[in-house]
């Protein structure tokens, strides 16, 4: 059997995609939309040696396959295969291609990453942002647009542009935490500051943000200071557990709570219920699982081993659980996830209409990794396969009162 055969079989058999290989074989229909092209023998060895689908990515990212065609179109259609052939199946593939030395498994590319040290401490906690955020800030301006903004956009139409979504998604946080001038607004895990100077512009806010990412930091304080918001708003690198002592008004936490760890959400919370006033309340806004059975993480998968190291994702449904044992009224609950869907399309569109930049920047396969996560994320949005909450708690008087309107005023 030929390569362009054998690998087609490994990635789930009929297929309406083109392949062809190193070897000049060919399978598939002749005029399928997109096509897969297996460069080299170690693609074989990629997918037949990793755990569902890893091979691919790693094989994807290492250059040894190439799509031709739209990625995100090749990615739906693999993605309703199944890549978990058993070690006994691919091994009688492969024996096809007299190929016992493709069972041998080659080095991952270099971009996958295993951070060392207790999970979730400071130290590690903050490797993990680094390696993930600390990559180049032009680069993802180049991604995310002038909005900076690297979280799920809230699209008020489905003909709004990506910067008008961002304003949106910002503006629909403070208005649910009802956010007013000269009130105190703390902004953890603050990226690029968006939120920070969002609140500080628009509604007189003293808001403070914090980041594990020094070159975040370092983006934002120079924004603030261009936008004439030095006297209103700050960003700190600092792990919000370092925070020193004080209360705020309302806290927002927009896709932090994906790195805390699922054993640690208590202590989040409560945390972050300390620090807030009377009366004040908190909106968190992260992905989530579509329920609580799922684990919470993959570590044989290409996110977590590519995107987010030691990133984990729970239910909706835990999360509330949690927010209202340590003390939290939840009072408001929100699926976004098509927002996200288009959010993830539209930084895709960004990362395209920049694509040599982005390569000179950080390299070919730097950039084919954020190609795969960003259209890969999508489809995964699309399915339902994750999902996105806004869950907006209050932190209730001595006698129980919310403080909050009789209905939504946002």
């Amino acid at each position: 059997m030929a390569i362009a055969q054998v690998f087609a079989r490994l990635v789930g058999g009929a297929l309406p995609l083109r392949f062809q290989a190193f070897d000049g074989s060919k399978a598939g229909p002749d005029d399928a939309e997109v096509g897969v092209e297996v460069r080299s023998p170690r693609a074989l060895s990629y997918l037949a040696t990793s755990p569902g689908s890893l091979g691919l990515a790693r094989a994807y990212v290492a250059g040894d396959i190439e799509v031709s065609g739209d990625l995100y179109t090749a990615l739906s259609r693999l993605a309703s295969m199944d890549l978990s052939m058993s070690l006994g199946d691919r091994i009688s593939t492969l024996r096809q291609l007299g190929g016992a030395k493709l069972l041998i498994p080659p080095p991952p590319p270099p971009q996958e990453v295993r951070l060392r040290g207790r999970r979730h401490s400071k130290a590690r906690d903050q490797a993990a942002i680094a390696h993930h955020y600390d990559v180049s800030n032009k680069f993802y301006s180049w991604i995310l647009g002038p909005s900076m903004a690297y979280t799920c956009a809230v699209y008020p139409s489905d003909t709004a542009t990506l910067e008008e979504a961002q304003y949106a998604k910002h503006d629909l946080v403070a208005r649910k935490l009802a956010l007013k001038p000269g009130m105190r607004l703390l902004d953890v895990g603050c990226g690029w500051g968006g939120m920070v100077m969002h609140a500080a512009k628009h509604y007189g806010v003293n808001a403070i943000g914090v980041t594990l990412s020094r070159r975040q930091a370092e983006w934002a304080q120079k924004a603030i200071a261009e936008e004439g918001l030095s006297d209103l708003a700050e960003v700190r690198y600092l792990d919000y557990r370092d925070l020193p002592p004080g209360r705020f008004d309302a806290i927002s936490s927009i896709g932090l709570t994906e790195h805390i760890g699922r054993a640690q959400l208590p202590g989040y919370f409560g945390f972050l219920l300390n620090r807030l006033e009377t009366g004040g309340r908190l909106l968190n806004h992260c992905i989530t699982r579509p329920n609580n059975t799922d684990p919470a993480i993959r570590e044989q998968m290409f996110i977590n081993r590519y995107i987010f190291p030691d990133g984990e994702l729970s239910g909706p449904g835990h999360l509330i659980g949690v927010m209202t044992d340590v003390g939290f009224e939840v009072r408001h609950e929100e699926n976004l996830r098509e927002h996200y869907a288009m959010t993830l399309a539209a930084w895709s569109r960004n990362l395209d209409a920049n694509w040599d930049d982005a390569v000179a920047e950080v390299g070919l396969a730097r950039a084919r990794v954020w190609r795969l996560y960003l259209a890969g994320t999508r489809i995964g949005f699309e399915r339902n396969e994750v999902q996105l909450h806004q869950v907006l708690g209050v932190k209730l008087d001595a006698a129980g009162a919310s403080r909050m309107p009789l209905r939504p005023d946002w």
